[in-house]
């Protein structure tokens, strides 16, 4: 079968998977037809497509690690992009960037990479050691605005945003080497996969029902992109600091229609709820992001049995409470909706700093405002990015299978900023983080208006907008802790008034910690609350964010004097 009849059979295969995507074999035909097209590019012995280095940034987690990993494996494995020589994958490869502390995990990350390595998956490991030195060789270009200043022996743990800045420079030395290769680089999360999630009759199944590399390729191919992100699908991208207000509502919403129900009485199980996908259902401020209502409540649906009694659904929302802490939201999961690819490429004003991939010419961009640590970074730099490039800036649906808890603890393997002890949780890190993150997207946008980051502006206009914004912050982020609270009054209240017959269960005491962690993390003497509404911290931030937009401009030629080290090193 020749190239133009192998894409029409393909695309007669894709109308029927995803008119029923549950149905196995269609899958399985639907990725043999790629295989097949494969083969007959390989045929040609001329195959000029892009070769991918999937940047991998892991921070002890090896769990995630080995599931990510084991995920691209089976997507190289499924749709043969690039074929494979000497049993190695020809066009997909992997920079594996380890801030991992702990020596186990960094042991076991090496080991998960060689144990890739063996099944055919280049990786490099780029560690602690690595990481150090590179810098070193970038010695007398300052570029602590970009990737920090760590202690040598405090080098671990430095956050997403500067590993991935590090890892970028990586990039760049290894884009030197290898000038006549078309290379596009992928950055990617641990905690997720190449799948997607996808409803079904009886409740969800996650498939491997992409071609990512094949069609990424092609949407690169004209030259006209630079930067693409995708989503993610399944838990939201967000910090719990920003869910917990309509999480209450679906909880309130759940323990309602139990009260007058039997415990033994088969629970109303809904339908997936699919509304909201691609809305941010989950975000508390959806509007401030200019989407609209997608609805008031949704209902909790079991997963471990298809005709749940009302006791089953108790038992199992309750064990799913505490993920919350940890990012997953039980009610509002993202489902994928499939769509052509082509018509859903779209002028992009966020970057998903876990699911986006650049050309080498992108490589001049770093993810601004690393150091501060700040959640929202990949909306910020979604903004920069946008001022820098325009229109070479998209997004398309190419979704990852976003997972934040592991199933065994149901915690995740590794989460800065929350302290999960004895039932007790401490979110006020992320929390502080999430609202000073707002802060900055938001005067970043407003900055962007003037002309910022191409053009220089007065301190005073920074500073003017930092404040007006961090004042528009703080009453919004205040109405919502008041409205949280009121929620979570009202869920205790059904919980435990009158004489429910969940009272003897130990699932019981699961709500009660819940509210509790709400009231401890919300309330208005949290530590949370406490740390935003404190004067001199506040200045202390206001001075860091004005000091980090104000240097924009000039970490962006440290940048590039370093990527020009780089270059001329390699090249030498």
């Amino acid at each position: 079968m020749n190239h133009n009849a192998l894409l029409a059979r393909i695309g007669e295969l894709e109308q029927a998977l995803w008119a029923a995507p549950a149905e196995p074999s269609r899958l399985e035909a639907y990725q043999a037809a790629y295989r097949d097209l494969e083969a007959a590019i390989a045929a040609t012995g001329d195959d000029q497509r892009h070769h991918f280095i999937i940047v991998i940034p892991v921070a002890d987690s090896p769990q995630h690690l080995q599931t990510c990993l084991t995920s691209l494996l089976q997507q190289c494995q499924a749709y043969g992009y690039g074929g494979s020589a000497d049993g190695r994958f020809r066009k997909v490869s992997v920079l594996l960037a380890d801030d991992s502390a702990e020596p186990a995990n960094i042991a076991r990350n090496r080991e998960i990479a060689h144990d890739s390595e063996s099944r055919g998956l280049t990786v490099e490991y780029f560690g602690l050691d690595e990481q150090r030195a590179l810098l070193a060789s970038l010695d007398g270009i300052d570029l602590r605005g970009i990737v920090g200043d760590h202690p040598y022996d405090a080098f671990s743990h430095k956050g997403q945003a500067m590993m991935r800045n590090i890892a970028y420079l990586k990039l760049a030395s290894m884009q030197a080497q290898r000038p006549r290769d078309r290379l596009l680089f992928y950055t990617i999360d641990a905690d997720q996969s190449f799948a997607v999630n996808v409803v079904t009759t009886d409740g969800g199944v996650d498939l491997r029902a992409l071609n990512y590399f094949y069609h990424l390729d092609r949407l690169f191919d004209d030259g006209g992109i630079q930067v693409l992100t995708g989503k993610v699908v399944g838990d939201p991208p967000v910090s719990p600091a920003v869910m917990a207000a309509n999480f209450l509502d679906d909880a309130i919403a759940f323990i309602s229609s139990l009260r007058d129900a039997s415990a033994d009485a088969d629970y109303q199980q809904p339908s997936l709820d699919t509304r909201g996908s691609g809305e941010a259902a989950y975000h508390d401020m959806a509007d401030m992001f200019g989407f609209g209502h997608v609805g008031s409540v949704y209902r909790y649906r079991c997963r471990n049995s298809a005709q749940p009694s009302n006791r089953e659904a108790f038992e199992e929302f309750a064990s799913h409470l505490n993920r919350f802490f940890h990012g997953e939201h039980p009610t509002r999961i993202t489902w994928y909706r499939h769509a052509p690819l082509d018509d859903s490429v779209q002028p992009a004003r966020t970057v998903y700093t876990g699911n986006y991939v650049f050309t080498a010419d992108a490589l001049g961009h770093f993810i601004p405002f690393a150091p501060l640590r700040l959640r929202m970074s990949g909306p910020t730099m979604g903004r920069v990015l946008r001022a820098w490039v325009g229109k070479a800036f998209v997004s398309a649906n190419v979704p990852m299978l976003h997972r934040r808890t592991l199933d065994a603890t149901g915690a995740a393997e590794y989460r800065p900023g929350v302290v999960d002890h004895a039932a007790q949780v401490d979110m006020a890190d992320e929390f502080e983080r999430q609202f000073h993150g707002d802060v900055m997207l938001f005067s970043i946008e407003r900055l962007s208006a003037l002309g910022f980051p191409r053009d220089a502006l007065t301190e005073q206009q920074i500073a003017t907008t930092l404040d007006a914004v961090r004042m528009e912050m703080h009453e919004r982020y205040a109405a919502r802790r008041e409205q949280i609270l009121a929620r979570a009054t009202h869920l205790r209240t059904l919980v435990v008034g009158g004489d429910p017959w969940w009272s003897a269960l130990a699932a019981a005491r699961a709500f009660a910690h819940f509210v509790d962690n709400i009231e401890r993390n919300f309330g208005s003497h949290s530590a949370a609350a406490q740390r935003i509404d404190d004067t001199q911290r506040s200045a202390h931030w206001r001075g860091r964010q004005l000091a980090a937009i104000a240097t924009l401009r000039s970490d962006r030629g440290a940048w590039r004097s370093a990527l020009v080290r780089l270059r001329d090193r390699t090249v030498a």
